[in-house]
């Protein structure tokens, strides 16, 4: 039966290879892959597609000399503008005005870009950067606009997914060979694992074929870190659970089955809580967000195929030598009687009501954190690390142009209002420029120049009565968008989402719970514990990316992203406890059971915890805000999780609640939890 289950996952592997390997391809990361389709923004950027010349890009050109212009650097600058304006086919004949900061240390211009352009905004604007190379000395160029901005965070992108599976993997490695003290047994759950993630990619590109739901490259960097931190905390559980059964079972194919009987349930149940919360996603309006749902749900289905298929199967194969040198022998002993998670449940058992409101207090302590929490991450400051050419000239224009370092709206008309239309923007609080552009039998474009600088709160407020204003006129028939405007409605729905879709995940996680552990009070015990864990580290963290790592803003997905991760994962771990304190508690009574299967499951689940948390920190070497902030949230969350709510606050109330955490199950009612409380 082993040696079948190998050649099976030989043969899906071989087979299925060529399908992940296409996963790039249908990732997409345009402004519309992450837009709600309801979205004002949304319908302007399809509006746009429709005009003459198609969606509209635009590139600025910003040079400096600190010290001050020299002459003959004008003449630079024209005949730079005059090669760009023939590279992509606009009129020599009406070049874009050169505009002069203040100072006298810049000049700047606009230049549009044509559709086929802007379908290719990488190769646009290295082209254009390629061009403007040919300078006096000490004359600086700088590519900026949406446009550059736009291939900036493209090449970025195409770099995350082979770089975070080559960190991720060695990352697992190195704490697999650390857990295990194995040169061989480490080898084993990472091959499957890196099974699983292949698998995962395959699948996932034939669901976006099957169904057309949108993959961005966040979902991608995702998948490959849910894959690997689930994927090998199952092989963790499994292993232990395994090596226990080695002491009773001569044969390892028996003490396989023994292993899966105890510890399959709970696997299955961690994994079905987790894409249970993932599939949640799913009621979000936001695309990038909707869409995560069927992506790590089929990343966490792989994984669990894999680990309780191929993985057992690879184990018994090799047999007992494989842990070598720590080989479990038949009689051995399983468990020292006196561990430290013994010890660690007596001390809980002595003092457990100061165990469990202790840390609680501290958690509420720094939740406080998110009070006055920055608001949406401004576009300029999504890199980490390093910085753009487009940010560079893009904080240049905002230093030397003060009055022009507005980013265009974009109002889309009916032809037989766009007169009114324009009036009404004009009259706009806040709007400094607005001129009628391209036109179409269905549509008018009316560019709009904001008078404050992107992303500032003046800019949104002007963004707000913009909408009002044209509504009046035009009702809904009227739209404004650009990429200020993208970005407003992407944390406006994140906020809404936010309220649909975590209560949601909550209720979910809840019902999942009472079927497993057919109770009522413990999973509201558990899922009560875990969101206090959330909030706690979402304060610390808060704290962390502004005073220590100097992020101007928590990227408004961050929240959600985090609380679906650290809820749905956090509950894994009270899983993989209390379903063994459960079978424990039925043996020898609440308070020693929880005692017991403390001292039994500790060490593993703390080892997968620490090996999720890493995993997920392995996000933080990338060079993306958002990825960093998503990756140092959930790590942080899965650590206060694992080492101090799972293993003190959750005994501690169990221990405390005695056998009315089991209500109402019949369990509730027996007579040894009473024994046991009144000792």
């Amino acid at each position: 039966m082993p040696w079948l289950m190998l050649a099976v996952w030989i043969g899906l592997v071989v087979g299925g290879y060529s399908l992940s390997g296409k996963l790039d391809s249908v990732t997409r990361d345009g402004q519309a892959d992450y837009l709600p389709a309801s979205a004002q923004s949304t319908k302007v950027l399809q509006a746009e597609a429709e005009l003459p010349g198609g969606e509209n890009g635009l590139l600025m050109v910003v040079y400096e000399r600190p010290g001050g212009l020299q002459s003959g650097d004008r003449e630079a600058v024209v005949r730079g503008q005059t090669e760009l304006v023939e590279r992509f086919g606009n009129d020599t004949d009406a070049l874009p005005e050169i505009v002069d900061s203040d100072d006298g240390t810049a000049m700047m211009y606009a230049l549009p870009l044509d559709r086929d352009a802007v379908a290719e905004e990488a190769g646009a604007t290295a082209d254009a950067r390629a061009l403007l190379d040919a300078r006096p000395s000490g004359l600086n160029a700088y590519v900026t606009g949406p446009s550059a901005l736009g291939a900036d965070m493209d090449e970025v992108f195409d770099a995350v997914d082979a770089t975070l599976m080559l960190a991720t993997a060695v990352v697992v490695a190195l704490l697999l060979i650390l857990t295990y003290r194995s040169p061989v047994l480490w080898l084993v759950p990472l091959a499957s694992v890196g099974v699983a993630a292949i698998t995962s990619m395959g699948v996932v590109y034939a669901l976006t074929q099957i169904f057309g739901f949108t993959i961005t490259s966040m979902s991608s960097a995702l998948l490959i870190v849910l894959v690997f931190g689930a994927g090998t905390d199952y092989a963790l559980l499994l292993v232990s659970r395994y090596r226990e059964e080695l002491h009773r079972h001569a044969r390892p194919i028996d003490a396989m089955l023994a292993a899966m009987r105890g510890a399959g349930p709970a696997i299955l149940a961690s994994a079905a809580t987790v894409v249970a919360g993932l599939l949640c996603l799913l009621a979000a309006d936001l695309n990038s967000i909707s869409s995560l749902g069927p992506v790590g749900a089929a990343g966490i289905g792989s994984a669990l195929l894999v680990m309780l298929t191929l993985f057992p199967a690879l184990l018994v194969l090799l047999g007992r030598r494989v842990f070598w040198p720590f080989v479990p022998r038949l009689g051995g002993e399983a468990h020292k009687p006196r561990s430290g998670w013994a010890r660690l449940g007596e001390l809980v058992a002595r003092r457990r009501v100061v165990s469990w409101a202790v840390p609680l207090v501290i958690l509420g302590g720094l939740a406080l954190g998110t009070v006055g929490a920055s608001g949406s991450l401004p576009q300029l400051d999504q890199f980490a690390r390093s910085t753009p050419e487009s940010v560079t000239g893009a904080k240049l224009i905002e230093a030397r142009y003060p009055d022009d370092s507005g980013q265009p709206l974009t109002v889309m008309s009916p032809p037989d209002q766009s007169r009114e239309v324009l009036t009404a923007v004009e009259g706009t609080t806040g709007v400094a420029q607005a001129e009628i552009g391209r036109a179409s039998d269905e549509w008018v474009e009316i560019s709009v120049i904001p008078a404050d600088s992107p992303d500032s709160a003046g800019e949104t407020a002007t963004i707000k009565r913009l909408r009002e204003q044209v509504h009046q006129v035009a009702g809904d028939a009227v739209l404004v968008g650009g990429p200020s405007a993208e970005r407003l409605d992407e944390a406006e729905t994140n906020a809404s989402d936010r309220n649909l879709v975590m209560p949601l995940i909550l209720l979910v996680v809840l019902a999942i719970l009472g079927l497993l552990l057919r109770a009522i009070v413990a999973p509201l015990v558990l899922v009560a514990t875990v969101v206090v864990s959330y909030f706690g580290a979402l304060g610390l963290c808060n704290l962390l990316f502004d005073r220590v790592l100097g992020f101007s803003g928590l990227e408004s997905s961050v929240p959600l992203i985090g609380f679906l991760f650290l809820v749905a994962l956090g509950v894994d771990y009270n899983i993989f406890l209390m379903t063994r304190v459960r079978e424990e508690a039925a043996r020898h009574g609440t308070v020693e059971g929880t005692k017991r299967g403390l001292a039994v499951t500790g060490g593993v689940i703390t080892s997968a915890g620490v090996v999720l948390a890493a995993t997920f920190a392995v996000l933080a070497s990338l060079p993306l805000v958002m990825l960093v902030e998503i990756g140092i949230l959930v790590a942080v969350g899965v650590l206060i999780d694992t080492l101090l709510v799972r293993s003190i606050v959750v005994p501690a109330l169990t221990m405390s609640l005695g056998s009315r955490i089991w209500w109402p199950s019949k369990l509730s009612r027996t007579s040894e939890d009473s024994v046991d409380d009144r000792a």
